[in-house]
């Protein structure tokens, strides 16, 4: 096993693989300085992760990380859609949810400054503040493994959009759905809450952010807004029902 250091991107969007190949499935991706451990370096060319945020675990590319000079903490996540961070003196795009840093940072042979950046405020009213978050994705196409504006994924979509309020969500929706607390009806539903949808043999496969009680917010092709009821999820667009509805939970009052 690889030591323990502490890794960064120093791209903007790095892929995680499942397996060291590029032909491999994309389960997810890394931002700009987003911070992993290595676990295996034994390939060439690729590293084995496992991210710091979420517990994640995939490969990456070798040449898109370089070990943190020196460990330091995010002073929180950028709140805009897109952005530029500095990287060895070249502009280099950012997406929400990037972590921003309070200084500029070492890594590899990289200096990287996330100077003008904007990070996200967290009010006391958190329900407002996630659906105006939730609805800055969109229309965003859907991306299997995606976390940002340029596509995503439904389970990244709740991570992402959640890490603006400072609740740091697991990655996939079957891991979301361990934690939260269980809400028994659809109508006792606060905006923000997330509903979880399953298969016919029971696998958790899909989630979405709950606006209200009867429409929801989620990545389906698209992020979208759809409508839901007891039984699942009726999609505006296909004037039918596609997802069928499991568990509600909730992670914030």
């Amino acid at each position: 096993m690889f030591t323990q250091a502490i890794y960064i991107p120093v791209v903007s969007v790095c892929p995680v693989r499942e397996t060291p190949n590029h032909r491999s499935e994309m389960t997810s991706q890394l931002l700009l300085g987003e911070q992993v451990h290595v676990l295996d370096n034994s390939v060439d060319g690729w590293l084995q992760i496992r991210s710091l945020h979420d517990g994640y675990e995939g490969w990456c590319q070798a040449i898109q990380l370089a070990e943190l000079a020196t460990p330091i903490e995010p002073t929180g996540y950028y709140d805009r859609e897109l952005g530029f961070a500095n990287v060895n003196g070249q502009p280099m795009p950012v997406f929400m949810g990037t972590p921003v840093y309070p200084e500029p940072i070492k890594a590899g042979v990289f200096s990287i400054s996330f100077t003008g950046l904007t990070i996200n405020t967290v009010d006391e009213d958190k329900h407002i503040q996630l659906q105006e978050i939730a609805l800055q994705y969109l229309n965003t196409a859907y991306l299997w493994g995606g976390r940002t504006f340029a596509g995503i994924d439904c389970s990244g979509f709740v991570q992402m959009v959640y890490r603006q309020l400072g609740i740091h969500m697991q990655r996939d929706a079957w891991m979301q759905a361990t934690e939260g607390e269980s809400i028994g009806f659809l109508q006792e539903a606060q905006p923000g809450d997330l509903a979880f949808f399953d298969e016919p043999d029971g696998r958790i496969t899909h989630v979405g952010i709950l606006l209200n009680d009867h429409e929801i917010i989620h990545s389906s092709g698209k992020v979208r807004i759809d409508d839901i009821d007891h039984q699942g999820i009726i999609s505006r667009d296909q004037k039918k029902r596609t997802h069928q509805l499991r568990i509600i939970k909730r992670y914030f009052s």
